[in-house]
């Protein structure tokens, strides 16, 4: 952390608004002045629909009276579950596929590679459209939806990179000391190809959250009424944008803000852990 201060300056600022982040999501029910799915009302017993930022409502409230800065706090948690679970199925995968494609090729990285060319002709927004409206919505198939986009991305730089370490002297003396393939491959090439999977993960936590938000925009995201920043934007935001533009003001900071700061964590991961890079 020191060294990301020292070397990486935006990079250590973009470290500290990711934790509080996770602070955020953490101790939303702490943090959240109110219910998310309440209903405030005021003294004649009516909902406080539309109200604009104020002492009382700090970012405002929505058409049926719900606190808008208590339903981002909760928004938090929803993506930051979405980021993390996807992203860790799509780097297993695909590092799982960019390690048996590289180290074994032959035959069987030629079918493991027209496949990823295939995944990766698609764009992942497409696919992910595509995927979710045979699923059905819920939290569960958004993950698993956003991880099979994340999987051919991941293990074509694993693949690479596995490639690379092969060449290396220590792989040949793994091989003469009588090293079975699956020992080297978890022992010596696994270990070197962390880095670009720590930095892959990192970038595409961003992603991962600009995903979940378009599916919630379109309509095939988490179904209310759970906040989502994606879900503020595309209802009330999207509906009242002339009238109260603070509705899709704040879940859009909130989503620019987050995946700003997890794209400048990975572009300073990736410059302090590759040493090609390390002295620039």
């Amino acid at each position: 952390m020191v060294l990301l201060v020292q070397r990486k300056p935006l990079g250590a600022v973009s470290a500290a608004i990711v934790c509080g982040l996770i602070a955020v999501a953490l101790f939303a029910p702490v943090l959240a002045p109110r219910d998310p799915h309440a209903f405030n009302l005021d003294e004649r017993g009516l909902p406080v629909r539309m109200q604009a930022p104020s002492a009382t409502f700090l970012l405002g409230t929505d058409p049926l009276g719900r606190d808008v800065l208590s339903r981002i706090v909760y928004g938090a948690r929803v993506s930051l579950i979405v980021g993390f679970a996807s992203v860790m199925i799509g780097t297993l995968l695909g590092t799982a596929l960019g390690l048996v494609s590289g180290y074994w090729e032959g035959r069987l990285d030629q079918v493991i590679q027209r496949g990823v060319d295939t995944a990766m002709a698609i764009p992942g927004i497409v696919l992910a459209l595509a995927v979710m409206s045979v699923l059905g919505q819920s939290l569960t198939n958004i993950i698993l939806v956003i991880g099979l986009v994340i999987a051919p991305g991941a293990s074509r730089v694993v693949r690479g990179t596995v490639l690379a370490v092969k060449q290396q002297t220590f792989i040949d003396a793994a091989h003469a000391s009588g090293a079975s393939p699956g020992r080297i491959v978890l022992r010596h090439v696994l270990p070197n190809v962390f880095a670009p999977i720590l930095v892959i993960g990192t970038v595409w936590l961003g992603n991962a959250i600009v995903i979940e938000a378009a599916l919630s925009f379109l309509g095939l995201g988490t179904p209310p009424p759970t906040p989502t920043w994606g879900g503020m934007l595309s209802g009330e935001g999207r509906r009242n944008l002339e009238t109260a533009p603070y509705l899709a003001i704040f879940p859009g900071l909130a989503i620019s803000i987050v995946v700003l700061a997890f794209n400048m964590l990975g572009d300073a991961l990736r410059d302090l852990l590759d040493p090609r890079l390390r002295n620039r």
